[in-house]
């Protein structure tokens, strides 16, 4: 049956699994299904990609599939959030993509309710925005921008109590398919800008979509949820754009304690506009009142020690190498990003980087004297194997002696690099979980830990988890703290992983380089970390595995034609005619044996890349 037909779907069996049961939604990008998933007998909700117009370019049709396979992945990098519609799956089915998402039972759109009901207490939006903002952060922190926050793409749904309109999901994620043909779209040189009247002033005037950007058009949401009106709506989209660019918004007249923050987000010069965790501390006020303020904490980018720029790795496309340097080591890594905030998440496990075997991922060790090995732990945090004298702290680099010089075989013996340089560190602690006693330490530390680490690891290619847990001899020494530690699986990571990393810095190889990390390599001897906001020669999209016969001498003359096979940049939403694909090598992966390329996208006239990215 001919894809477009809002009726023509049901019945029909995409990809010998799901069978469509009825229609939930239709617009310009295509249709939603309720669908039956027969293998597991449960229901879920299949995005289809339709063309109605036989005529529309090749070029705008490829645009828009890159587009629907970009939302699966910014999506599946935010499965574990509770706030974010949860994306299962991206498959094809005759030549077109299908995104098999979390089917939410008895949902209704804020746009719906408020249609309903009429506009909502002040506190029932302060509720949802919290949910919201959780949302936003989240995909913030893995530099993912929403683009299109707006009434319809947030969802309601009951809780398990049963409770109406208690869930609140962000759906949609990342690039704005959702099919809801009554608010037309825009886009500015093929890059989507979202709805009018709830995009940023500076989004309407071309600007790249940033945090800031995303908080605007929350706060108009709220605006449109406790007034029942959007803030710039007017009778045309023409028309509400430009008030969006030129005037100001209506002022409220039932927003009650939440207006004053609903001023603070819509301010249109970004840099003057509340923050996201000055949103999230009045929210929080407004729907507890007794409460004290929330800050969510943040590193203090002062804290972060410096490290040197050997010359280690290389680009294969440019000139021949210089001879590898000394690995280079970096230091401390919190889980909190750097103040930039950068895309540069995708999930671990879609198209072709499911060849890679990501070694490691979701599988934790503990370190630490077992029960009854208190005896021999002389009072030392994690007990007499680990050695140590001391607590680790969050940051701290380590170099692990492995008895048997087998890795991951026995209990390591630790010591820690004060500087993350002098030598080439095994791994890094992420974070540290306070428990109140050992056995909770040792019941409930791994599981914190691979929840705290698992988006950094998801960006890795090659490390694996320890929880290292205070002995019973040592818990006090410890401070009763589980240090969540993450470990090169195959060889060292070389230095500090994620926002410890400091921008400018060069990479010592290719161990620590993460999806969406923004380089600059002019010479193509050297790459150095930058922020996506600043230009950069390349973003890393991924990775991939030479076989393990291809010596490294040989890896640059393979890896971008590897790379562009396995790790094709429009997947990503890059357009074939402008970008091309890359890659970079280090002698570190064909010394641990994993040969693993780190997959990038740069421009082929070999310009700089600023705010492209799809």
């Amino acid at each position: 049956m001919p894809s477009g037909s809002p009726t023509s779907g049901v019945g029909r069996v995409i990809a010998g699994r799901y069978l469509l049961l009825n229609q939930l939604g239709s617009g310009a990008m295509g249709h939603v299904w309720l669908a039956h998933d027969q293998r597991l007998a449960c229901e879920v909700a299949l995005k289809e990609i339709a063309f109605r117009d036989p005529t529309e370019p090749t070029a705008a049709r490829t645009a828009r599939v890159a587009r629907a396979r970009a939302e699966a992945r910014h999506a599946a990098v935010l499965r574990g959030n509770p706030n974010v519609v949860t994306v299962h799956d991206v498959l094809e089915h005759e030549g077109l993509p299908w995104i098999v998402m979390e089917y939410v039972a008895g949902a209704l759109d804020l746009r719906d309710l408020v249609g309903m009901r009429g506009p909502l207490a002040p506190a029932e939006c302060a509720r949802i925005g919290l949910a919201v903002l959780d949302a936003l952060t989240a995909g913030h922190e893995q530099g993912i921008m929403h683009r299109d926050v707006k009434p319809a793409n947030i969802l309601l749904a009951p809780d398990r109590a049963g409770t109406p309109h208690a869930r609140t999901l962000l759906a949609d994620y990342g690039i704005s398919v959702q099919p809801d043909a009554a608010e037309p779209r825009y886009t500015l040189t093929s890059t989507l800008v979202g709805t009018a009247g709830y995009l940023a002033p500076e989004r309407a005037t071309g600007g790249p979509p940033t945090a800031a950007a995303d908080l605007f058009s929350l706060g108009c949401t709220l605006y449109y949820a406790v007034e029942g009106v959007g803030p710039f709506e007017r009778d045309t989209p023409l028309a509400e754009i430009t008030a969006v660019i030129m005037e100001e918004p209506r002022k409220p007249e039932r927003a009650g304690a939440l207006g004053p923050v609903l001023e603070a987000m819509l301010t249109k010069d970004p840099a003057q506009r509340i923050t996201a965790a000055r949103v999230e501390s009045a929210l929080h006020l407004i729907v507890t009142p007794q409460a004290d303020p929330y800050e969510r904490a943040r590193t203090d980018p002062e804290s972060l020690p410096p490290w040197g720029a050997p010359e280690l790795l290389y680009g294969s496309r440019q000139a021949p190498p210089v001879p590898p340097m000394e690995p280079h080591t970096e230091p401390d890594m919190r889980l909190v990003p750097p103040p930039s905030p950068r895309r540069r998440a995708l999930p671990a496990a879609l198209g072709a980087l499911l060849g890679v075997a990501l070694a490691g991922v979701g599988v934790w060790f503990t370190l630490g004297d077992p029960p009854g090995g208190a005896a021999q732990a002389m009072g030392k945090p994690y007990g007499g194997p680990v050695g140590l004298a001391e607590p680790l702290a969050e940051g701290d680099c380590v170099i692990a002696d492995w008895p048997g010089g087998t890795r991951f075989k026995g209990a390591p013996r630790l010591t820690v690099d004060p500087t993350c340089r002098d030598a080439s560190p095994d791994g890094q602690v992420l974070a540290v979980v306070a428990a109140g006693s050992v056995a909770e330490a040792r019941a409930q530390g791994p599981a914190q830990c691979e929840e705290l680490t698992g988006d950094l690891r998801e960006k890795l290619a090659d490390v694996r988890g320890y929880a290292v847990v205070p002995a019973e001899d040592g818990f006090g020494t410890a401070q009763g703290r589980t240090a969540c530690l993450l470990l090169g699986a195959h060889g060292p990571v070389y230095g500090p992983l994620g926002p410890f990393r400091e921008p400018g810095q060069s990479f010592g190889d290719t161990a620590s380089m993460q999806k969406r990390d923004c380089l600059r390599s002019p010479s193509g001897r050297e790459a150095r970390l930058v922020a996506c906001t600043e230009p950069h020669d390349e973003q890393v999209l991924g990775f991939t595995r030479l076989d393990a016969r291809v010596p490294f001498e040989k890896a640059r003359d393979m890896s971008d034609t590897a790379c562009a096979r396995d790790v094709p940049p429009t997947d990503y939403g890059f357009d074939p005619s402008v970008y091309r694909a890359g890659s970079w090598t280090s002698r570190g992966a064909w010394d641990s044996g994993t040969h693993l390329v780190v997959c990038t996208v740069s421009r082929q006239n070999g310009g700089t890349m600023e705010g492209e990215e799809p």
